[in-house]
């Protein structure tokens, strides 16, 4: 996931944008008035919903956002601009008609149960004006764009003009609409590269009732063909995606606990967005979708996922690569910091580990018991050479942090070529620090940046120095 981590491409939202408003209280008593629940207001929180989720989810995971969308001129509209603009993401595209209320969905929980939610929204069709700025906007930013989504949620912004205008600009600038379409006619979708429908949403568009493999492969074959895509793909919830262009293939997912499944068709079609964009092939970009989804359902309410997110959940499948472990310092810095606050024990240790050997092992197995998460600083080589002579390291920096990240102890690696770790651990600010027995009594550089230190004793008569030294006298170890 290396490659992801580089990237941050431009993506275009298209859609039905809106806001999600949360009324947080309590309810101790019935109203005298009528036979309904009072609710104390505690406390009152607004997000980004419809289109917007998918926005939240890809600015998550890195990618550079533009919207284009049609709000009105009311008071909802400017909040949402304003919501959009402290994002990070452009709103240049969005639309101003007059007379159309800005949508905005109002929750009110009480002890987290939603018990009312009222609607503030326009549900008619945008004007032709809109419809014509919409258009005239892709065509002008298309070729700044690496792909675009149409964000369906029947609020009637992605209308047929709409939807065939925004994939023809597309296409003629080389390239991909992804839609998460709405209603039971796909035909306006025609000529995008996919569109993203769970089952039941799959079956009412083509009539086939989706049972088993036989009548899913139906389905999707008759999406491919009816709305001439390049990759049909339906989504089946807990059992995973399933994709089509000349074969079928299921791409199965594995969440571990479900706590909510809000948004995470949004979670879908930004990731594989973000995926593609990145280079991956489709056969890559669904289970890196699939991931992501997973990371979502495990959080309540509409949520997001991001890249350290989906890695964590990668490596607790087993299906993370050694690669996806090594870390540059700006990216360790942000991690740990979200693990901290997430309430993991951060615990950081460092050297050269240049031969590794059945004392490493035993030393990070045991620094890795004292915390949650174990971050490797690990010295470069030039670091190696500056501390141990022009001989060292036996192993080259690239080959050290790749098999110290293949250790199931160890969470993370993240090289420096200084001579001592201090701006690493100031920085990580981790909540242990582990050194070797040999700092008994000794200052430990960084100790002052860890709320605790640790010494664990190394295993007698293993080391490099002492491994190099039997394979100069010929010795088998």
């Amino acid at each position: 996931m290396k490659s992801l981590h580089e990237n941050h491409p431009h993506i275009l939202v298209v859609g039905d944008l809106m806001i999600d408003h949360y009324l947080w209280g309590g309810c101790e008593r019935i109203s005298p008035e009528a036979p309904v629940q009072v609710v104390d207001i505690a406390r009152e929180t607004m997000v980004l919903g419809g289109a917007g989720n998918v926005i939240n989810n890809l600015i998550a995971l890195g990618a550079k956002v533009s919207v284009c969308g049609v709000i009105g001129d009311d008071e909802n509209g400017q909040e949402l601009l304003s919501m959009l603009s402290s994002v990070g993401a452009s709103s240049q595209g969005l639309i101003l008609q007059h007379g159309r209320k800005t949508s905005k969905k109002s929750r009110v929980i009480a002890s987290n149960q939603q018990i009312l939610r009222y609607d503030q929204e326009s549900k008619d069709a945008i004007d032709k004006t809109s419809e014509r700025a919409i258009v005239s906007y892709v065509i002008d930013v298309i070729d700044t764009c690496d792909i675009v989504i149409l964000s369906d949620y029947g609020k009637g912004v992605i209308t047929d003009a709409v939807a065939s205008g925004v994939i023809a600009a597309a296409k003629a600038g080389g390239k991909k609409v992804l839609v998460d379409p709405k209603g039971k006619d796909y035909r306006k979708y025609r000529g995008a590269y996919l569109l993203t429908p769970n089952k039941k949403e799959a079956s009412e568009a083509t009539g086939i009732v989706i049972n088993d493999d036989i009548s899913l492969q139906k389905a999707i074959v008759s999406l491919k063909e009816m709305c001439a895509l390049e990759c049909s793909m339906i989504t089946l919830s807990e059992d995973g995606i399933a994709i089509y262009d000349h074969t079928m293939r299921r791409f199965p997912t594995v969440a571990k606990e479900v706590y909510d499944v809000t948004g995470a068709g949004d979670t879908v079609i930004a990731s594989l967005s973000f995926a593609l964009c990145c280079g991956l092939s489709i056969d890559e970009a669904a289970p890196f979708a699939n991931h992501a989804a997973a990371v979502v359902v495990g959080k309540i309410g509409s949520a997001t996922a991001t890249l350290s997110e989906i890695e964590e959940y990668e490596s607790s499948l087993h299906q993370s690569s050694s690669e996806m472990h090594i870390k540059t310092k700006e990216e360790i810095y942000l991690l740990s910091s979200r693990l901290k606050k997430e309430g993991k024990r951060v615990v950081f240790t460092n050297g050269c580990f240049d031969i590794l050997h059945v004392g490493h092992v035993k030393y990070l197995q045991e620094a890795k018991s004292y915390g949650d998460i174990l971050i490797v600083g690990l010295n470069s080589d030039s670091s190696v050479r500056k501390l141990k002579g022009p001989s060292r390291p036996v192993n080259t920096e690239v080959d050290r942090a790749y098999i110290l990240a293949a250790l199931e102890s160890v969470d993370y690696v993240v090289l420096f070529s200084e001579e001592t770790p201090h701006d690493l651990i100031k920085n990580i600010a981790p909540d242990i620090l582990v050194k070797g027995g040999d700092y008994e009594g000794k200052e430990v550089v960084g100790a002052e940046f860890a709320r605790e230190l640790r010494l664990v004793q190394f295993v007698d008569g293993k080391s490099t120095t002492a491994t190099i030294a039997r394979i100069h006298e010929g010795i088998t170890c």
